[in-house]
């Protein structure tokens, strides 16, 4: 057992797990045939800003857990050869280049059928053959994190690196909303970090160990895939990635790390229309053109 943890601990963050199988209902009918993953911010779908925040953090495998009514998705990160073939006979340069460089050449992109709706736990655990025994990263592609320049899974991956447990991003977040997450309970020992002592999932505003929730990125050690095997269904009638994460606490060390940066809750209406707003401001195209149009509302009172 020892000799099994220092090799898993000895290996770097190489893969990262995007569990992309559930049905967006709070969109629809947008999603009722185009996944929510696929929903754009400004010109970029959610799915593709989380594959470049795992780029950027150094992962090498993107492995995409997904169901039916998906297709979009491997199509969006696979090489359109009739697109490129027509940009490139009309002149369009850049739009060739930017549909080219979706994801960059050393980068292999796996796909596993998740066969059930069994929860975020379950999903996980269908990565297990292409996981193996690595530490590795899980990105909920509707958490979007504003966070520059390299995004905050690199943040993790950092601290993984000093400390070789698995790490879990957290955020602070309104105690009338603490309903809708994952809780920490534990003690704070640096600025951003967390010693996490225990989890419950979803509790009520009464029962909530703190203020701070697990929101949308992970670092786990492969010891994961067992408790998950473990983990009967909880909350919702699913298997909780959070359960199986409070039974690894039992037996490993798990950090939390508060992401620097701001999160945009994209499957949640608001919170997706406010995460468009705030990319159209940084667009280096739109910006100037759309704070116009917004100043010119304010002048005519609609807003």
């Amino acid at each position: 057992m020892e000799s099994r943890v220092v090799t898993e601990q000895g290996k770097r963050i190489r893969k990262a797990v995007f569990p992309v199988a559930g049905m967006g209902t709070r969109f629809l009918p947008a999603t009722k045939a185009n996944p929510k993953e696929m929903l754009p911010i400004v010109d970029k779908p959610l799915v593709q800003y989380a594959a470049e925040e795992a780029v950027k953090a150094g992962i090498e495998v993107l492995v995409f857990i997904t169901g039916r009514n998906k297709r979009s998705i491997p199509d969006h990160f696979d090489k359109a050869y009739e697109l490129e073939t027509e940009l490139e006979s009309r002149g369009k340069s850049d739009l060739l280049k930017t549909v080219q460089d979706i994801l960059p050449s050393h980068v292999s992109v796996v796909y596993i059928r998740q066969t059930e709706a069994l929860g975020l736990g379950h999903a996980v655990s269908c990565a297990q053959p292409v996981v193996g025994d690595e530490p590795f990263a899980v990105i909920l592609a509707d958490d979007l994190i504003d966070a520059d320049p390299d995004g905050g899974l690199k943040q993790m991956v950092e601290l993984y690196e000093r400390e070789r447990c698995s790490i879990l991003g957290l955020e602070r977040v309104p105690l009338s909303d603490i309903h809708r997450y994952g809780v920490v309970a534990g003690e704070q020992i640096a600025n951003a970090t967390w010693n996490v002592a225990g989890l419950v999932e979803k509790p009520k505003q009464a029962d909530a160990p703190s203020d701070v929730a697990v929101v949308g990125r992970y670092i786990l050690t492969p010891a994961i895939f067992d408790m998950i095997g473990k983990t009967g269904l909880g909350s919702g009638g699913e298997i909780q990635l959070t359960d199986a994460i409070a039974a690894l606490l039992k037996q490993e060390r798990v950090l939390g790390w508060e992401l620097q940066g701001e999160r945009h809750d994209c499957g949640d209406k608001l919170g997706y229309l406010k995460a468009t707003v705030e990319y159209a401001f940084k667009h280096p195209e739109l910006s100037a053109p759309f704070r116009a149009y917004l100043s010119g509302l304010k002048d005519r009172g609609v807003i």
